[in-house]
């Protein structure tokens, strides 16, 4: 399970996610010194940083690199939820907590989703879970 992303490792894979397609240091730091004071030197290291932690990689263009997302914000935000939900000590209650805290667009789109699992599992409509 990964950590939780940096500040601005979260910048930097904000973008990467946001772009869908490979991109350079250059790009990045563009965008954020539309919010922020930074140097290349700083981008550069935090996305090989990620590159050396697999959320990034790279393809080499002349003397620079294009790097892309490994994964999706979705699926990362999934480990994060389930890295949580795995370290409680009582899973059932963190789940009624959770769910407490959601806005009913965000029970919506939890209903939602539940729906589309359970069509995709083969066990689902006779009880057994595909087990």
């Amino acid at each position: 399970m990964p950590r939780p992303l940096g500040d601005l490792e979260d910048a930097v894979m904000t973008r990467v996610w946001e772009w869908n397609r490979p991109v350079t240091v250059r790009e990045v730091l563009e965008d954020l010194r539309r919010d922020r004071t930074i140097a290349y030197t700083t981008v550069m290291t935090v996305m090989d940083n990620l590159h050396q932690k697999g959320w990034l990689r790279r393809e080499a263009e002349g003397r620079a690199y294009r790097y892309e997302a490994v994964s999706t914000r979705a699926a990362y935000s999934a480990a994060l939820m389930n890295e949580a939900w795995s370290a409680s000590d009582n899973p059932a209650a963190a789940l009624v907590a959770f769910f407490g805290m959601m806005s009913p667009e965000q029970r919506e789109a939890l209903r939602d989703a539940m729906r589309v699992v359970q069509s995709t599992d083969p066990g689902a409509s006779d009880g057994s879970n595909g087990r």
